[in-house]
């Protein structure tokens, strides 16, 4: 099976042959995937080379002229380097585009913290009118590109994961869906993403409630409190900071008594690099930690 960055090369290529609106641009990363593309359309597949900041003005200049830019590197160069580009080109601006990111929190260990950004979604929280996926399987990566691809004039950002869930599941591009249910009144786990396989595993014969979210922001809030009923026991499971949702999450459910552990990957730096599967259980995320915390969080053991 192919990677979430290989369909996302292969299905912007298709786009670019589609939609004589859309744009590729790139900072060297990812290139060699628009090779063919950049044959057919060198007009409409731009590589800055390693100049990030570059990378979102000309998406920010494009989306001025009218077409639909699609820009791309490492979550830590498209997020954080040039975040006041993001804020300015796009936001202040008044431009749509779609972000797509590689790299994630730890995809890459062996590239070091320079290659990881695990306050991607929590940084652009502060900006406002950012859709943000965060597909879990290189089927969903798919719809979610298109959907994002034709979305209008709307800003989105696309995380991409190297980790992914062994099965896909639809997708719209809006809302969380419901994979398993527990008894009325039951803890409701929210799982993001690459990480519901996990979950699954951890919450096995667990009398628990879990959604999925492959898109984030907008927050669904109507699901979470359809899930939570009159009283709740929320767990976000994500694959980015702790506690990036949470304020969301307690904003949905302000008038229903509730407790929220949000799990994600600490603040604290690690400084081996390591697997991505021993940074999973360093963060506590791997599916023996998640139960651990969770029924240490709700009281209720399997």
């Amino acid at each position: 099976m192919d990677t979430m960055r290989e369909r996302f090369a292969s299905t912007a290529s298709r786009l670019l042959d589609e939609d004589p609106r859309l744009a590729v641009v790139l900072a060297d990363i990812g290139a060699d995937g628009f090779r063919r593309a950049a044959e057919r359309h060198p007009d409409r597949v731009v590589n800055v080379g390693i100049r990030e900041q570059l990378l979102v003005g000309v998406g920010g200049g494009l989306a001025l002229a009218g077409l639909r830019p699609v820009l791309h590197t490492f979550a830590s160069f498209l997020i954080e380097r040039p975040f006041e580009q993001v804020k300015l080109d796009f936001g202040h601006q008044g431009t749509g585009g779609v972000l797509v990111s590689a790299g994630g929190s730890y995809d890459w260990p062996a590239g070091g913290f320079t290659h990881m950004a695990p306050g991607d979604v929590a940084l652009l929280d502060t900006l406002d009118g950012w859709t943000v996926h965060v597909p879990g399987h290189p089927d969903e990566a798919e719809v979610l590109l298109r959907h994002a691809c034709a979305a209008g004039d709307d800003r989105v950002y696309v995380r991409l994961s190297a980790q992914g869930n062994s099965r896909s599941l639809p997708v719209t591009g809006s809302g969380f869906t419901a994979v398993r249910h527990g008894r009325p009144g039951a803890p409701v786990v929210v799982a993001v993403g690459p990480l519901l396989d996990a979950v699954f595993a951890a919450t096995s014969g667990l009398d628990a409630t879990v959604l999925y979210a492959a898109t984030v922001r907008p927050f669904d809030g109507a699901a979470l409190r359809a899930a939570a009923g009159g009283t709740a026991e929320v767990v976000l499971v994500e694959p980015y900071l702790a506690g990036t949702s949470t304020a969301a999450a307690s904003e949905a459910l302000a008038d229903v008594p509730h407790r929220i552990l949000g799990l994600g990957t600490a603040r604290a730096e690690l400084r081996r690099y390591g697997t991505t599967a021993e940074h999973l259980a360093a963060h506590g995320l791997d599916p023996r930690s998640l139960r651990e915390r969770i029924t240490a969080f709700t009281g209720r053991a399997g």
